[in-house]
């Protein structure tokens, strides 16, 4: 296929019946992968008591280091999983698809993700007016807490840490490593019960339910973070449902990720006074 040529309009299909694999080797592969964001979670909560340094570090070298070791832990959780399902590459929505088009349709969807959260966002805060009588100061403590992720002034004071923000923790830290880590999930849930989730209603139900797993590995961003986290996660698996590929997903994610970066930075750096680092 040419790399831009007009791709055939998406169709869902079922994927492939799972292999002969008994199923506790299954439930051992879906349980090893839902506990990795919830233990991840609940060490990221512990962490946050009591200490105001947010859980990204502050420095290149720090941030390559604690994302390399995120890396190792998760392809180790995932091969131990992996090695007892044999999961095929189809299952796990491997293929790329489409030719250049991912790069595009993952650029757009991320445009369109975070329109859909501003939309959901904004009608959450009217809601809060219009029945609790919600004020600013009320508002802007149940915001997402960003500071407990990322030092916003760090981005403006390095630019080799900045550019691993908008690379390899937007595209392969955050984007590949979750997207394929959803992917796992939702072919143990689909392996498990084909009945449920094995077409196209079914799969969005399952990513809903990998979704809220997820966003409560969240818990230090607050429960609008989590939140926000769940809403963006079902949208990334409402798109490798649709394209039964994580390539368009990983993109998406990249890039929304490092867009948020990219508005950080400029807050911080020429708005000081609004910024979380500020």
């Amino acid at each position: 296929m040419e790399p831009f040529a007009s791709p055939t309009p998406p169709e869902f299909t079922s994927p492939p019946e799972a292999p002969s694999i008994s199923r506790p080797r299954w439930w051992i592969f879906l349980l090893l992968l839902t506990a990795y964001p919830l233990s991840v979670g609940l060490i990221s909560a512990g962490s946050a008591d009591g200490n105001s340094e947010p859980i990204l570090p502050r420095t290149a070298r720090g941030v390559f280091l604690l994302g390399g070791v995120e890396l190792v832990i998760f392809g180790v959780v995932f091969a131990m999983a992996w090695l007892a399902s044999r999961a095929s590459a189809e299952e796990l929505c491997l293929k790329w698809r489409d030719g250049l088009w991912p790069l595009l349709r993952g650029f757009g969807y991320s445009i369109a993700l975070r329109i859909f959260i501003g939309i959901v966002a904004a009608a959450a805060i009217l809601v809060a007016r219009a029945l609790f009588g919600a004020g600013e100061a009320e508002l802007k403590q149940a915001m997402p807490r960003v500071e407990a992720m990322v030092d916003a002034k760090a981005l403006t004071q390095d630019p080799l840490y900045f550019c691993l923000m908008l690379t390899f923790v937007s595209f392969v830290v955050a984007g590949l490593r979750e997207e394929l880590w959803r992917a796992g999930m939702l072919a143990g849930l689909q392996a498990l019960f084909p009945k449920h989730f094995r077409n196209k209603a079914g799969g969005l139900v399952a990513v809903t339910i990998i979704a809220v797993a997820f966003g409560l590995g969240h818990l230090p961003q607050g429960w609008s973070g989590v939140a926000v986290t769940t809403l963006l996660r079902i949208g990334l698996g409402g798109i490798i449902v649709l394209h039964r590929s994580i390539w368009d997903a990983v993109l998406a994610h990249g890039f929304f990720d490092a867009t948020t970066f990219v508005m950080l930075y400029l807050i911080a750096r020429f708005f000081p006074d609004v910024s979380p680092a500020g």
